[in-house]
């Protein structure tokens, strides 16, 4: 070992310190200098039930000027938009199927004469086919792909230049653990989420540059919402299913304090390390954990 790596090794432990005293020093100030809402345009996808209403409900009580809502099922969407209004806040819902590009940048345009800039946008819409790969219908397996992974790129680049122009946005991903750690049963959700994820990581690091513009991801684990009606896991008492509620409130703060991934529980972080530094033995332990996973109907979800 030469001078050079060996100064190299020795300096590690400090290397270590101080970045880490740097981010505790970075997460201080972010939780002083938390996003004021009040003058934001908060697009939800997937915003008429589930995780999207939720979501919807927490950008108005803290206080969002407006809250825009798109769907592919207007009855959801105009219920949860009387909702917020009652709640106060200006809200607007259009029906749109955001794995359709074409719809996308068309409703898109129709917002922006409408409603104005989009300043937040929030990518939740998400739906589940919830078969084996030899039971999938191949026009399912695309629907899925669609919703859950290329409607991020249309959403996002229909929206992120004007925020760019602005120096004044946010993108958010609701994302799911599944991303980082598959379970059997969900081959096309897991695929297009372990996608998504990709899609966020990249568009994070590519905005660290850009002043005023910052991206979230949200990682949860099985959160109590119809989409997930037949999920059963191994120790349902130690790991029960999130609130849609306690997603959302955790989504918001996130997006306030600029942070860029969220992991709910944070014990899920325990299996990206496990997943990091022993694979085989994870690999083993999520086939134990994750039991199984029962038939749902095609395409539930939060569209």
């Amino acid at each position: 070992m030469d001078a050079r790596h060996l100064g190299s090794l020795l300096l590690l432990p400090l290397r270590v310190a101080f970045f880490t005293l740097r981010a505790c020093v970075n997460l201080l100030l972010l939780r002083r200098a938390r996003r004021d809402l009040r003058g934001d345009v908060v697009l939800i996808t997937g915003g008429g039930r589930g995780i999207g209403r939720h979501l919807a409900r927490e950008f108005a009580r803290r206080g969002a000027r407006k809250v825009i809502l798109w769907g592919r099922t207007e009855r959801c969407l105009k219920e949860t938009c009387e909702e917020i209004s009652l709640m106060g806040t200006e809200c607007h819902y259009f029906v749109c199927d955001v794995g359709n590009r074409e719809e996308v940048y068309q409703q898109a345009k129709a917002l922006r004469e409408k409603v104005g800039d989009v300043t937040i946008l929030v990518n939740n819409a998400a739906v589940v086919h919830g078969k084996s790969l030899i039971d999938s219908d191949d026009d399912a397996l695309l629907k899925s792909q669609h919703i859950n992974t290329l409607a991020h790129f249309w959403t996002t680049k229909a929206f992120l230049p004007r925020m760019l122009e602005l120096c004044n946005g946010h993108v958010v991903c609701i994302n799911s653990i599944l991303a980082l750690s598959s379970i059997p049963g969900t081959i096309d959700y897991c695929t297009s989420k372990a996608a998504s994820f990709a899609f966020m990581e990249s568009l994070t690091l590519g905005l660290l540059d850009c002043p005023g513009v910052g991206c979230t991801t949200v990682l949860p684990f099985h959160t109590n919402t119809e989409m997930f009606q037949g999920m059963r896991v191994r120790f349902p008492r130690l790991f029960p299913p999130l609130k849609p509620e306690l997603v959302a409130q955790r989504t918001v703060e996130a997006v306030q304090s600029n942070k860029a991934f969220v992991y709910l529980p944070w014990t899920m972080r325990v299996l990206v390390i496990l997943k990091s530094l022993l694979p085989q033995v994870a690999f083993e332990e999520i086939h134990r954990f994750s039991g199984s996973y029962t038939c749902m109907n095609t395409f539930k979800g939060r569209t």
